[in-house]
């Protein structure tokens, strides 16, 4: 046979553009960019989950090969941690593209490859939608009702919640401030507004009650904007992309129109989602065309958002922080854990240290604690699959725990509710030497400028940390 009959046989590869063009009109992504580097895929901490890997899902989407980008687990997956958008060296949000694959995968008709994670967003959405804010029992109930199962495994886990009084049994409705009159608050302008976030009114009290105890002691006062609405979270991004840029915008002018010019927020998704939707009306006419129009007003954009770590750091600083200490923490050995939302993609979030961030150690060394170097600082702990797939949660966080304790840490300190509650409330089901307590940097702070032990509600922590504190001679 010829060589030229060998190439004749040779099987017709046809590249059918239309999925990648879709991506391109809905998000702008030119997916044609990827040159199969594979730092999405080896950065990954989810990937050993997936049916295909993250650049195998770019290289289906470049052929026309659909049924894999749109039947396969992975877009279902992604944990949208963001570590793939941050090092792709052709600056592709290949979390976005996940997102997408999602949408677009029920549009066409194809059942959810992992039904779990699309019955979370539906319920979670369907809250907000109903309230204005995420009502965890009734999520977690939904959740329940779709699949009972879901109850008989984790029903430890629900009851040490109950048990602790981390679950607000009734909604704290709130409207649209778009839909209502907001008054000029007198002062504004020289004040910080305090977004917490959902999860601050149930899960994380203990971080909204030590925010604002810490907050009064350094002289620092907040003010929350009235009548404030969910952010989206993650479950937004991947279902309604409409309702992602609106939510957070609904809180940004209702923040603006009050007169504020910053606004400081505890929880690492909110703070996300709000520095996402300020950097897509910047960067994208059609996003803030559209923004105007949901919200009946033409956002100015005025509003700096800031983390509740680079907040204080900013308006107090180390030196005062120190100053104002009264309680050493010279004791403690700990490692700072920022998880991924606060620093990633630094396009957006702006961080000068998206891989290695270090305003928290700064601001704990400041009051004395012995901060150690370790490999997690931003390594994704399961983020929303907190309730669709906790068994990934289990062993990512247990791996950072893990992580903590080989380090020599005697706790570690976060600043994310959604992180507190995964490394905290699961210790009992990883595989660890021993429980570490899981403390907010602002329990600890609260300790160390020596206010009375209430102040940190450290009795809301899952794994007690006053045993540590005690032993360390930090309260009585």
């Amino acid at each position: 046979m010829s060589e030229e009959t060998k190439v004749s046989e040779q099987p017709t590869i046809t590249i059918n553009g239309n999925l990648a063009e879709r991506i391109r009109e809905e998000i702008g992504q030119n997916v044609y960019l990827c040159y199969q580097c594979v730092k999405c895929t080896s950065g990954c901490p989810v990937a050993e989950y997936f049916d295909w890997q993250p650049n195998q899902i770019m290289r289906a989407v470049q052929l026309g090969q659909e049924d894999i980008a749109l039947e396969s687990k992975t877009p279902w997956l992604c944990s949208s941690c963001l570590t793939c958008t941050t090092r792709c060296p052709q600056g592709l949000d290949i979390t976005a593209i996940m997102e997408f694959l999602t949408r677009e995968s029920l549009e066409r008709g194809f059942k959810p490859k992992v039904p779990e994670t699309n019955r979370f967003n539906r319920a979670f959405m369907r809250e907000v939608s109903l309230w204005g804010r995420s009502y965890e029992p009734g999520l977690m109930a939904e959740l329940i009702l779709q699949a009972p199962r879901t109850l008989l495994d984790d029903l430890q886990l629900y009851f040490r919640f109950f048990q602790k009084g981390k679950v607000g049994f009734f909604p704290h409705p709130a409207r649209m401030p778009s839909k209502k009159k907001v008054k000029p608050q007198p002062g504004a302008a020289d004040r910080v507004a305090y977004y917490p976030g959902c999860s601050l009114e149930t899960t994380a009290t203990e971080y909204n009650h030590s925010v604002l105890e810490v907050a009064k002691a350094l002289d620092f006062p907040l003010d929350e904007p009235k009548g404030w609405v969910c952010c989206g979270s993650s479950a937004a991004h991947r279902a309604d992309p409409t309702e992602a840029l609106h939510l957070p915008m609904e809180n940004l002018a209702l923040i603006e129109k009050e007169g504020y010019k910053e606004v400081t927020m505890p929880c690492a998704a909110c703070y996300n989602r709000h520095k996402t939707a300020q950097y897509d009306i910047r960067n994208y006419p059609d996003h803030k065309e559209k923004a105007d129009k949901l919200l009946g007003y033409n956002y100015q954009d005025e509003v700096y958002v800031s983390t509740m770590i680079e907040s204080i750091y900013n308006h107090i600083g180390p030196e005062k922080v120190a100053e104002k200490t009264k309680k050493s923490l010279s004791d403690l050995n700990v490692v700072c854990y920022y998880g991924c939302l606060l620093t990633r993609p630094p396009e957006v979030t702006e961080a000068e240290n998206p891989e290695y961030p270090l305003d928290m150690d700064i601001l704990m060394r400041a009051m004395g604690a012995e901060v150690l170097d370790w490999s997690y600082k931003t390594t994704c702990c399961g983020a929303g699959h907190a309730l669709s797939k906790p068994e990934i949660v289990i062993d990512l966080s247990g791996k950072i725990v893990q992580g903590a304790i080989d380090s020599g840490a005697d706790a570690i300190v976060v600043s994310c509710p959604l992180c507190h509650m995964n490394l905290d409330a699961r210790q009992f089901q990883m595989d660890i030497d021993h429980q570490v307590p899981i403390l907010y940097f602002t329990q600890l702070m609260a300790i160390g400028l020596g206010l009375p032990d209430k102040a940190a509600a450290l009795h809301k922590n899952i794994v007690d940390p006053r045993p540590l504190l005690k032993e360390k001679g930090l309260i009585s």
